[in-house]
């Protein structure tokens, strides 16, 4: 078989499938599942009893080969995404493309230990990074699709209520300084000390470290946590709304997309009869 039908091959099996496609959704669902394993993994370590398992280094490094060759085998097909442009240019494209960076940084804590031996407290937090092989499930799930479909459509919207809550949150933080400040020095030092007091009061958590002891403070705080009870419940809607029309949307292009498989696009005899 020649290099450009294996390489063919390799593009339809590791990219997206139809459900004709048997090989392609076998690999697909073997990636998910190590990529969930590896997540239960990472959790795991956590635990004294479960740290330094050597199952758990031998899936590392297991998963670590199947993520290096998948990583390697994108980069090798990626030209065919675009095949009238320039296979360089594709290439480079796709490498610092989002999904690509995520594929790096999910394989890279593991190779840079063995370029930088020492143990030094940077190589250690970047094993933290494995966390980032989570959002290669993106690839073979349309969640994050239409999470971030949803977010794009309803951006100028989400931003507009950002800014309200962060109007909010800068006022009432510099007002209960006003008002805090020479009773409670410690607690209220500065507008700074009163942002964290106005934050978990807004999205009402509430820790209880910092509140307000002057009748005008406690007045103060009631007023805002009506205010931020209706606020924040702003965004919530919004992304709501954003996903109820995104499923509305996709489903109808499945619609569409059927209508076209079962009527000739020339006559609109109906197939299917």
């Amino acid at each position: 078989m020649k290099i450009e039908a294996i390489k063919k091959k390799a593009f339809e099996i590791i990219e997206p499938c139809d459900d004709k496609n048997k090989i392609g959704k076998i690999v697909d669902m073997f990636i998910v599942i190590l990529i969930i394993v590896n997540i239960v993994i990472i959790v795991a370590e956590t635990f004294d009893f479960f740290n330094n398992s050597n199952i758990f280094h031998i899936i590392e490094i297991f998963s670590i080969v199947i993520f290096t060759v998948e990583y390697a085998i994108r980069i090798w097909t990626s030209d065919l995404m675009a095949p009238e442009q320039n296979k360089f240019v594709v290439r480079i494209k796709y490498i610092f493309s989002f999904m690509a960076l995520i594929d790096l940084f999910a394989i890279l804590p593991f190779y840079i230990p063995l370029f930088i031996p020492y143990d030094l407290l940077v190589i250690r937090s970047l094993r933290i990074a494995r966390l980032l092989r989570f959002f290669k499930v993106n690839r073979y799930t349309k969640t994050f699709a239409t999470i971030g479909a949803v977010f794009k459509k309803k951006a100028s919207q989400l931003i507009s209520s950002a800014i309200i809550i962060f109007l909010l949150l800068l006022i009432t933080s510099v007002l209960m300084y006003e008002v805090e400040h020479k009773v409670q020095p410690e607690k209220f030092a500065n507008a700074f000390s009163s942002i964290w007091w106005t934050i978990s009061t807004i999205t009402t958590v509430g820790y209880g470290d910092i509140y307000p002891v002057t009748t005008l403070g406690q007045v103060l705080s009631s007023v805002i946590s009506f205010l931020s009870i209706g606020l924040i419940a702003i965004p919530s809607g919004i992304i709501s709304a954003g996903f109820v029309e995104q499923v509305e949307s996709e489903k109808d292009k499945s619609e569409d997309a059927h209508n076209e498989k079962c009527f000739c696009p020339y006559c609109g005899h109906n197939l299917q009869k």
